[in-house]
């Protein structure tokens, strides 16, 4: 942008000092030759009272001295034939002259000026006054470099102004697009200056009215995730109450189990509401081998109990990658409940996790029917089966998180083949005990 408003000034005043330049030049060389021609006339006209009256030797006298002091050569033809002051030979204008008519033309090497001087005794003399070049264009090399140096100066200030102005122009808009590439990170105190130009000043406003409009709105999530948890608080202490007092102890360990989980549930919320909403932090990793293969055996179990053949395939870890232990986990849980939730009981299924540069690919395959032919990629709350529509955008979400992404493909088996690719883990997450249920 600074660029092109350079060469857009530039242009613009290069263009305006030719068309000012140019016939302000050609002005002053015709001044200058005007100027050269009516001086020599001024003094060929002195001398039309002498060479009528003066006898010869003063004539003489006179129109060498004239001749001698001119920046022109002055000659004086006389009736006879003898010629005073500087030797030329009779052109055509003299001879035109000669009849009684002034005038004056364009020879070579400059300008030739004659007068006929006639008085009543006679034939009379001519007066020619001969202008070289270099006389009709004195000064006017000088004139020029001055206009030249006028012109280069005035582009240059012109230039610098353009300077400066595009200079605070890109500033401004840099300065824009740093904030908005800060808020994309998720630093919602970033706000923009208000005191550049005016419509980037507008826009500066604008994005500030945008980020406080954001952090209104992930407050009040919050807000809601914490009310959302002191309002199943109640509930989920009466079902563990029940589920201790039952008899049965398997029966009480499996709704304990169920308790427990819609408890994690809720603290993972809670938890990524709190991490929206403090600012710009370090991705959090861990370990997908170790993550992946937990959620595999604990699908495990369900798994056995429908008759669902499961192959496993898990490369050794540590597999490092930038995803939450939590994240990650609910991902793979998303993968595996669409797998039960949409294929009959017995369909055999897969779960694969290698090592993918410096992340790792986790690819959930079945031998289901698959999705409908041009489905696509689900939409976030869209389904086609009664379901949320939500378990593949958890894990699209989860991939893009990490810089990654997800793809639908048909199975070997002619079912559904999910590919979740996911980037590789800055450093190590740091460990932190399960937060209570607020």
């Amino acid at each position: 942008m600074r660029r092109r408003l350079l060469v857009l000034v530039g242009a613009t005043t290069l263009l305006v000092l030719v068309a000012f330049l140019v016939p302000l030049a050609l002005l002053v060389r015709t001044v200058a030759a005007d100027r050269a021609v009516q001086g020599a006339s001024v003094e060929a006209q002195a001398l039309s009272a002498l060479v009528a009256t003066a006898d010869a030797d003063a004539l003489a006298l006179t129109v060498s001295q004239v001749d001698a002091t001119s920046p022109a050569d002055v000659s004086v033809f006389l009736p006879g034939g003898a010629v005073l002051g500087a030797p030329a030979a009779r052109s055509p204008l003299v001879e035109l002259a000669a009849r009684g008519s002034s005038a004056s033309g364009d020879v070579e090497g400059g300008r030739e000026i004659v007068f006929a001087v006639r008085d009543s005794a006679g034939p009379g003399a001519v007066i020619r006054t001969f202008v070289p070049s270099s006389a009709l264009t004195a000064g006017v090399a000088r004139a020029w470099l001055l206009l030249a140096g006028l012109g280069a100066g005035l582009l240059v200030i012109g230039l610098l102004v353009a300077d400066r102005l595009a200079r605070s122009l890109v500033r401004s808009t840099t300065e824009l697009a740093a904030v908005s590439d800060r808020l994309a990170r998720g630093d919602l105190a970033a706000r923009a200056g208000t005191g550049g130009p005016g419509e980037l000043a507008v826009v500066a406003g604008a994005l500030n009215g945008l980020a406080g409009r954001i952090a209104d709105l992930l407050r009040e999530e919050r807000e809601t995730v914490a009310d959302l948890a002191h309002r199943v608080r109640t509930p989920l202490t009466a079902l563990r109450l029940d589920a201790e007092a039952l008899r049965d102890p398997d029966d009480a360990a499996r709704i304990g189990a169920g308790v427990d989980g819609v408890q994690r549930a809720v603290t993972q919320a809670i938890e990524q509401a709190r991490r929206r909403g403090s600012g710009p932090a370090g991705r959090a990793g861990c370990d997908a081998a170790a993550a992946v293969r937990e959620r595999v055996a604990f699908w495990g179990v369900l798994a056995e109990d429908t008759d669902r053949p499961v192959t496993v395939d898990v490369d050794p870890g540590p597999l490092p990658v930038a995803l939450g232990r939590a994240d990650l986990e609910a991902a793979v849980d998303a993968l595996l409940g669409n797998v039960f939730a949409h294929t009959p009981d017995g369909t055999p299924f897969a779960v694969r996790l290698h090592r993918a540069g410096d992340g790792a690919v986790l690819v959930v395959s079945d031998g289901g029917p698959g999705l409908p032919v041009g489905a696509g990629t689900p939409r976030r709350g869209a389904s086609g089966s009664g379901s949320t529509g939500l378990g593949l955008d958890i894990a699209r979400r989860a991939a893009e998180q990490t810089g990654g992404r997800l793809d639908l493909r048909p199975s070997e088996a002619g079912g559904l083949e999910v590919v979740l690719r996911l980037g590789g883990d800055p450093g190590p997450e740091p460990a932190k005990s399960q937060p209570a249920l607020a």
